[in-house]
């Protein structure tokens, strides 16, 4: 291999190691901000993460144009990124695009949908989030008949990470 070609790929390689540890750094610092409630700074360090398809970046702008915390609250830009999110397994994006479900925020109720996104976050949660995203899928649950939670079952276990179903 020529040294030119060497250096060229050597550069390229640091660049993008550079790039990644950015990319954690600003996701790290990002959620910190969000936790302590300063969600301007939230928003401005979770953008590049999420615009690179950083499922836990998205989710927690997608809840944060949800509410409108530190960003204008918009339903369809939130909607976008929690879907984005939880197609790609993040459980809390799919217990927020759950709950946008079942609440009609910016879309229209629709309690099958709601509860296959929250069966989805309480089986992928941690166990300290379990019990609290089985309450949220159980309290979507009583609002459904049996053909419909039957319905809700099927799609969640369906549903593939990474799909668009």
């Amino acid at each position: 291999m020529p040294r030119s070609l060497i250096k060229v790929v050597g550069a390229a390689l640091i660049v993008l190691q550079w790039s990644t540890i950015a990319g954690a750094d600003a996701l790290t610092a990002g959620t910190a901000a969000f936790q302590r409630g300063d969600y301007i700074r939230a928003a401005r360090q979770l953008l590049n993460p999420s615009l690179r398809g950083n499922a836990r970046a998205e989710g927690l702008l997608g809840y944060m144009y949800t509410y409108g915390l530190g960003v204008p609250q918009s339903y369809p830009l939130a909607l976008e990124l929690l879907s984005r999110a939880a197609e790609r397994g993040n459980p809390t994006a799919q217990q927020f695009l759950g709950l946008m479900y079942d609440k009609g925020l910016g879309v229209l109720p629709d309690y099958v949908i709601a509860y296959k996104w929250l069966n989805l976050a309480a089986a992928g949660a941690s166990r300290r989030e379990r019990e609290h995203y089985v309450r949220l899928r159980d309290a979507v649950a009583s609002k459904l008949t049996p053909a419909q939670l039957a319905e809700g079952q099927w799609l969640a276990m369906s549903w593939v990470a990474g799909s668009r179903f």
